[in-house]
């Protein structure tokens, strides 16, 4: 069960949130999910609203900028498509849907749009938009430059700054625009994703691309091959409770917690404790007199690390990691 498929925080998995937050009383449209065949199963088991939406089956991972291309080529040229991933926690559905109605103005003049997210502390785990001129008129400014995720002093530089925001990831733009750049700028990932569709097939709302084709297609991210190299990016700023929910440190940041900065999920006693995380899905876990620490009983699997340790888990002999 990859990240997006389980419930993190909160009752709903990071998916199905993802889609319930672009529901059409804000003005969305029914969604269409872009996704790997062996997560199909999850997918179609966690939609809202399955028979409204449209899933495209991705024969092998060949990256955003291909994923991307696949869901544009399905619309007509002038929709505005709002493109989020699926592995995010957004703490304030308002704000985010304000800031996706501020892209959407943009997008609509022909511009690229990223959500900016307003940084909070200095992350060396994300990367950075450094704003440009304001765009008159909108709420939107140009992306001066992209910046790839810094080392802590150079974070500390771009926080104190006010220049920066985080890149989230999240990107409003018109169908017909995406591709124009994009053959641009990666004509080969347009042409071998136009391939596949044009040999791909239909299963009642699933759509196949030829696998084939697919595997042709050069596997790049949607930054990288077209975001960093366009003139036509520009940002809106968005507050709204993001996290990546990239460590147990920042899943930790997203969970409720109690006058002493805790939180306990599963069987657990804390005592004398401060910012410590208990999440256990079988055996009761007891922590005395412990700060800013970590535990995670999964199985017969135990994790025990600080907030600060929680960056270095995968760097253990244990960790699965795709």
């Amino acid at each position: 069960m990859p990240k997006p498929f389980l419930p993190l925080v909160g009752d709903s998995t990071l998916f199905a949130a993802t889609i319930l937050r672009c529901d059409s009383a804000a003005g969305f449209a029914p969604p269409i999910v872009v996704t790997g065949a062996e997560h199909l199963g999850h997918v179609e088991a966690q939609l809202p609203g399955r028979i409204a939406t449209r899933i495209i089956v991705e024969p092998q991972p060949r990256n955003t900028a291909a994923a991307i291309a696949l869901a544009a080529l399905s619309l007509p040229a002038d929709t505005i498509m709002l493109v989020c991933p699926s592995d995010h926690h957004i703490g304030d559905t308002a704000a985010f849907q304000a800031a996706a109605h501020a892209a959407t103005e943009l997008a609509a003049d022909g511009w690229l749009v990223s959500f900016g997210i307003v940084p909070t502390a200095p992350e060396t785990g994300f990367g950075y938009l450094k704003q440009g001129a304001p765009i008159p008129g909108t709420a939107g400014r140009k992306v001066e430059r992209f910046v790839e995720k810094p080392d802590l002093a150079r974070a500390m530089e771009f926080l104190a700054s006010g220049d920066y925001a985080w890149n989230g990831g999240i990107f409003a733009f018109r169908a017909g625009t995406f591709l124009d750049e994009l053959g641009k700028h990666r004509p080969k990932i347009l042409a071998g994703v136009r391939e596949a569709v044009e040999h791909g097939r239909a299963d009642g709302m699933r759509f196949h691309p030829d696998a084939a084709a697919f595997a042709q297609v050069p596997s790049e991210s949607v930054d990288y091959a077209l975001m960093e190299n366009t003139d036509l990016a520009a940002m809106v700023p968005a507050v709204m409770g993001w996290s990546d929910i990239g460590n147990w440190a920042a899943l930790f940041e997203a969970q409720q917690r109690d006058a002493c900065g805790n939180t306990a999920i599963g069987a657990a006693e804390l005592r004398d404790c401060s910012n410590v995380l208990v999440m256990s899905d079988g055996p009761r876990v007891s922590v005395v007199g412990a700060s800013d620490l970590i535990v995670v009983v999964d199985g017969n699997e135990v994790l025990v690390c600080t907030q600060q340790g929680a960056q270095n888990v995968g760097k253990l002999a244990g960790a699965l990691n795709q």
